[in-house]
Formats: C-alpha cells, structure tokens, sequence
C-alpha cells in the first residue's frame, strides 16, 4: 500500500509598513510559534525590513539578526524568507533563504529586479543558477521571489517541484495579476503554491495557497493562512493528466 506525503502549509500576511525592525520580527516570530509545529512556512518579501532604501546599510546589518532568529525558530518546520544582504563583493541583494531543524538549507538571491520600483538601482541582480530545485524531507521545492513569477523560462527550470513558495511585495494595481499568475502556476507545474504577500496600503494582502487542480485558498485578513500539502494530489494530476511532469 502507497503512503503518500501529508503536511500543514502556511501562508503568512501580516502589515508590515514602516521601519520598525524589531517589531515586524517579532510579529513574524510569534506567528511562526502559532503555525503547526512541522509546517511549510513562507513569509513575505522582506518582511522584516521592507525595501528601506533610506537605511540600506542597516537593513542589511540587520540580517544577521533575521537569520538567527529564524534559524533559532526553524525546528521541523520549513521556512522561507527574505532579507536585504550584503555579499561578499561588497553589493546588496534580496535573498531568500530556506531553514529547517537549525540550518538554512537553501539560499538563492534574486535574479530578476522590479525596475518600475527601482529595486536596480539599489539592488544587485543574483545569479540564475542558483533558481534550482531543492529538496527537504524528502519534498521537491521550488522558489522564486515576487517578479521572478512574471518569467516563464524559471517555470520550466522548477517544473518538477511538489511546492512552489513565493515571497511577495506586489503591488495593489496589478493585484490580478498575482492571483492569476500563481493560479497558473499550479496548474501549468502541477503543484501546490504557497504565495505570501504584506497586507500593506500598496500591495495586493492576497496571501494564497493554491492545489494542483487550482483549487485557491487566499487571505482574507488571516495572518496565518492554513491548508495542507496532500502529496497523492500531485501524484493524481501527474498521472491522469500527463503533460510529462515526475
């Protein structure tokens, strides 16, 4: 007999307007203690922090922090969030980095900046090698951080993936776009996505999670949204609507 893989996915949202370091992190930590104690966790996009260009050096310090708070918070849940970070050739990126059990398991920067919101001028692009499938706990994921979701080509290179995560800050005037396009990208991968946007005055507050079938669950104000990973609906759509996805 098959056992297939079952397991809480949380989407969290959450207002995160103004600068105040120290209380966004706190209001992350203590939503991440209310999440099922072994679940997929994704946050917003530079959550903690937002995109603080008037104190950009700090927010970058201020990663040390995020990451060991998280990585304190991470037991058997799965975490994914992002932060403003320095590198080493002395540049800033939006980095996304995944914890489990104490460690980061996965580390990607962001490739593709949203130039309307001038995110190339502060920003350093990463590197489109480090968009790659991942696994955790025997789970294939994907990531791919607000803007990347408008380019097709990083579609095909997670195709394979049970769960897709999807940090956001999008904003308000393109909110169908983000509902569309995560819905799309379920159904295109066959898998589940777990999208997390701020519930901010200028972004689109439409956290979602979405199955295989397209079947959507978004926000609605909830800071913690809730369903659960059912590996056998990925399986099934794979199967019986074969478009040559393992």
């Amino acid at each position: 007999m098959t056992t297939f893989k079952e397991r809480p996915l949380c989407s969290l949202s959450f207002v995160s307007e103004g600068y105040s370091y120290e209380e966004n992190l706190s209001t992350l930590l203590a939503l991440i203690k209310q999440a099922p104690t072994n679940a997929i966790i994704v946050l917003p996009e530079l959550a903690v922090t937002n995109f603080d260009y008037d104190h950009f050096e700090a927010a970058a310090a201020y990663a040390e922090v995020i990451t060991n708070k998280l990585l304190e918070a991470a037991g058997e849940q799965i975490i994914a969030a992002t932060m403003i970070e320095k590198r080493n050739d002395d540049k800033f990126y939006n980095v996304a980095k995944v914890f489990h059990r104490g460690q980061i398991v996965h580390e990607q920067a962001k490739v593709e900046l949203f130039k309307f919101g001038g995110e190339h001028d502060y920003f350093a692009q990463g590197s489109e090698s480090e968009i790659t499938l991942f696994e955790v706990d025997g789970l294939r994921f994907g990531l791919l951080i607000c803007f990347e979701i408008r380019f097709k080509q990083f579609w095909n290179t997670l195709e394979g993936a049970d769960i897709m995560l999807i940090p956001a800050q999008w904003g308000k005037l393109r909110t169908q776009n983000f509902v569309s396009l995560t819905n799309a990208l379920a159904i295109i991968n066959q898998c589940y996505v777990v999208a997390s946007d701020t519930n901010n005055s200028d972004t689109t507050g439409m956290s979602g999670i979405i199955t295989p079938f397209g079947e959507e669950s978004r926000n609605g104000g909830q800071f913690c949204l809730t369903e659960r990973y059912k590996e056998k609906e990925v399986r099934k759509m794979r199967r019986y609507l074969d478009v040559g996805i393992v």
